[in-house]
């Protein structure tokens, strides 16, 4: 079974809500999964666990503010991590043209810069189609969680 650390970015609780649903599935699943709310670079060092972004994307494709100084240390400081397993899950509004799901975008280049390996293409939920993120996010992790 994996071990595995989820990354939250939210705003108004849902992707927060997504990533708290899909780490009670992974548990039951017999794998070991922290949610980390607040994350900060150190809770990514020292471990070699897999990776999940959930986060949702604010303002014109940014990182939300819980998550935002993770990604900046993460860009900055570069902390190498070859071949660590990542994925993301990205939730967004579809009306926003151009800069929808951005963050998730902008969280999985920060995480090729340090070498880790993306598994699977990126879950992109859409608020204009799917009302209960966890919905699609559920099943997708639990494929996703076969590749790493």
């Amino acid at each position: 079974m994996a071990a595995i650390r989820i990354l939250v970015g939210s705003v108004y609780g849902g992707a927060l809500l997504t990533a708290r649903k899909i780490g009670q599935e992974l548990e039951t699943d017999g794998h070991q999964v922290v949610v980390l709310e607040n994350p900060k670079l150190g809770d990514i060092t020292g471990n070699d666990d897999a990776l999940l972004v959930c986060t949702s994307t604010t303002g014109q494709g940014e990182v939300p503010p819980n998550l935002l100084p993770f990604y900046v240390d993460l860009r900055d400081q570069l902390p190498q991590q070859p071949g660590r397993p990542f994925g993301v899950i990205v939730l967004g509004d579809s009306s926003y043209g151009d800069t929808f799901c951005g963050a998730g975008t902008l969280m999985e280049e920060a995480l090729f810069e340090t070498s880790a390996r993306k598994v699977g293409d990126s879950l992109k939920i859409d608020a204009l189609e799917t009302l209960e993120p966890e919905s699609e996010a559920v099943p997708w992790a639990k494929s996703w969680v076969n590749g790493i």
